[in-house]
Protein backbone atom coordinates (compact mmCIF):
# COMPACT_ATOMS: atom_id res chain seq x y z
CA UNK A 1 0.00 0.00 0.00
CA UNK A 2 2.42 2.52 1.04
CA UNK A 3 4.08 1.42 -2.67
CA UNK A 4 1.29 2.66 -4.17
CA UNK A 5 0.83 5.91 -2.10
CA UNK A 6 4.66 6.67 -3.31
CA UNK A 7 3.94 5.67 -7.28
CA UNK A 8 1.04 7.63 -7.41
CA UNK A 9 2.94 10.71 -6.20
CA UNK A 10 5.66 10.26 -8.37
CA UNK A 11 3.25 9.90 -11.25
CA UNK A 12 1.36 12.88 -10.28
CA UNK A 13 4.49 14.95 -9.76
CA UNK A 14 5.70 13.64 -13.24
CA UNK A 15 2.31 15.09 -15.08
CA UNK A 16 2.04 18.12 -12.95
CA UNK A 17 5.50 18.93 -14.32
CA UNK A 18 5.10 18.12 -17.97
CA UNK A 19 1.85 20.23 -17.47
CA UNK A 20 4.03 23.36 -16.55
CA UNK A 21 6.14 22.88 -19.26
CA UNK A 22 3.77 22.56 -22.38
CA UNK A 23 1.83 25.88 -20.78
CA UNK A 24 4.98 27.40 -20.41
CA UNK A 25 6.40 26.26 -23.87
CA UNK A 26 2.39 27.35 -25.53
CA UNK A 27 3.21 31.14 -23.97
CA UNK A 28 6.70 31.20 -25.73
CA UNK A 29 5.34 30.19 -29.29
CA UNK A 30 4.88 33.34 -31.40
CA UNK A 31 4.25 34.03 -35.19
CA UNK A 32 7.86 34.70 -37.12
CA UNK A 33 7.97 36.32 -40.80
CA UNK A 34 11.46 37.17 -42.16
CA UNK A 35 12.19 37.63 -46.05
CA UNK A 36 15.68 35.73 -46.77
CA UNK A 37 16.14 38.93 -48.67
CA UNK A 38 15.74 41.12 -45.68
CA UNK A 39 16.92 39.39 -43.52
CA UNK A 40 20.27 40.78 -40.73
CA UNK A 41 22.87 38.25 -42.13
CA UNK A 42 26.30 37.69 -39.75
CA UNK A 43 29.37 36.13 -41.61
CA UNK A 44 29.67 32.68 -39.68
CA UNK A 45 33.22 31.53 -41.77
CA UNK A 46 34.57 32.92 -45.05
CA UNK A 47 32.37 32.95 -47.81
CA UNK A 48 28.92 31.79 -45.20
CA UNK A 49 26.62 34.17 -43.37
CA UNK A 50 23.30 33.17 -41.43
CA UNK A 51 20.39 35.03 -40.15
CA UNK A 52 19.13 33.11 -37.39
CA UNK A 53 15.30 32.74 -37.15
CA UNK A 54 14.68 31.70 -33.93
CA UNK A 55 16.67 29.23 -31.79
CA UNK A 56 20.32 29.20 -31.32
CA UNK A 57 22.43 27.20 -33.83
CA UNK A 58 25.35 27.02 -31.32
CA UNK A 59 23.30 25.49 -28.63
CA UNK A 60 20.49 23.82 -29.89
CA UNK A 61 17.36 23.15 -32.55
CA UNK A 62 17.30 26.34 -34.53
CA UNK A 63 15.96 27.74 -37.97
CA UNK A 64 18.56 30.39 -40.35
CA UNK A 65 18.54 31.96 -43.63
CA UNK A 66 21.82 30.49 -44.57
CA UNK A 67 23.95 32.43 -48.01
CA UNK A 68 26.92 31.05 -49.59
CA UNK A 69 28.71 32.99 -51.89
CA UNK A 70 29.37 31.70 -55.24
CA UNK A 71 31.83 29.18 -55.63
CA UNK A 72 31.87 28.72 -52.05
CA UNK A 73 33.51 25.19 -51.51
CA UNK A 74 32.82 23.54 -47.81
CA UNK A 75 34.76 20.78 -48.60
CA UNK A 76 34.00 16.75 -47.40
CA UNK A 77 32.50 17.32 -43.79
CA UNK A 78 29.82 15.72 -41.41
CA UNK A 79 27.03 17.19 -39.04
CA UNK A 80 26.35 15.49 -35.39
CA UNK A 81 22.77 16.75 -36.59
CA UNK A 82 20.45 16.38 -39.43
CA UNK A 83 19.82 19.34 -41.32
CA UNK A 84 16.78 19.99 -43.64
CA UNK A 85 17.80 22.27 -46.31
CA UNK A 86 15.39 24.57 -48.70
CA UNK A 87 16.55 26.41 -51.41
CA UNK A 88 15.17 30.33 -51.73
CA UNK A 89 18.04 31.15 -54.33
CA UNK A 90 21.12 30.42 -56.82
CA UNK A 91 22.32 26.40 -56.11
CA UNK A 92 22.76 24.57 -53.60
CA UNK A 93 25.90 22.04 -54.65
CA UNK A 94 25.93 18.86 -53.00
CA UNK A 95 27.65 15.61 -53.51
CA UNK A 96 28.31 12.63 -51.58
CA UNK A 97 29.42 8.70 -52.67
CA UNK A 98 25.57 8.56 -54.09
CA UNK A 99 26.68 11.35 -56.90
CA UNK A 100 26.36 14.96 -57.22
CA UNK A 101 22.65 17.33 -56.27
CA UNK A 102 22.38 20.39 -57.17
CA UNK A 103 19.39 21.44 -54.90
CA UNK A 104 17.69 24.52 -56.89
CA UNK A 105 15.45 26.85 -55.76
CA UNK A 106 12.17 25.35 -53.81
CA UNK A 107 14.61 22.19 -53.40
CA UNK A 108 14.78 20.37 -50.50
CA UNK A 109 17.16 18.80 -48.93
CA UNK A 110 17.68 16.69 -45.63
CA UNK A 111 21.48 15.34 -44.65
CA UNK A 112 21.59 12.69 -41.79
CA UNK A 113 23.79 13.45 -39.13
CA UNK A 114 26.93 11.81 -39.64
CA UNK A 115 26.34 11.57 -43.07
CA UNK A 116 30.14 12.20 -45.04
CA UNK A 117 29.63 15.02 -47.75
CA UNK A 118 30.67 18.30 -49.93
CA UNK A 119 28.91 21.40 -50.26
CA UNK A 120 28.91 24.52 -52.03
CA UNK A 121 27.23 26.89 -53.90
CA UNK A 122 26.43 27.81 -57.31
CA UNK A 123 29.73 29.69 -58.93
CA UNK A 124 27.42 32.04 -60.30
CA UNK A 125 25.14 32.67 -58.00
CA UNK A 126 25.47 31.15 -54.46
CA UNK A 127 22.88 29.92 -52.74
CA UNK A 128 20.49 31.29 -50.15
CA UNK A 129 18.57 28.47 -48.42
CA UNK A 130 16.28 27.83 -45.34
CA UNK A 131 18.19 25.90 -43.09
CA UNK A 132 16.74 24.22 -39.77
CA UNK A 133 18.18 21.01 -37.18
CA UNK A 134 16.99 19.81 -34.18
CA UNK A 135 20.35 20.51 -32.73
CA UNK A 136 23.27 22.47 -32.56
CA UNK A 137 25.42 23.12 -36.09
CA UNK A 138 28.43 21.55 -36.16
CA UNK A 139 30.65 21.07 -39.25
CA UNK A 140 33.47 18.62 -38.53
CA UNK A 141 35.99 18.22 -41.18
CA UNK A 142 36.51 14.45 -42.80
CA UNK A 143 39.23 12.86 -43.01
Amino acid sequence: MKKSVLMMGAVAMLVLGWCIGRVQGQQDQKVIFVSSAKASYQETNKGVSGATLWGDPTQGAHATFSKFVPGYDAGMHTHTNDVWIVVVKGAYLYKDEAGEKRVGVGDFLRVPGGHKHWSGGDKKEGAVFYEESSGKFDLIPAK
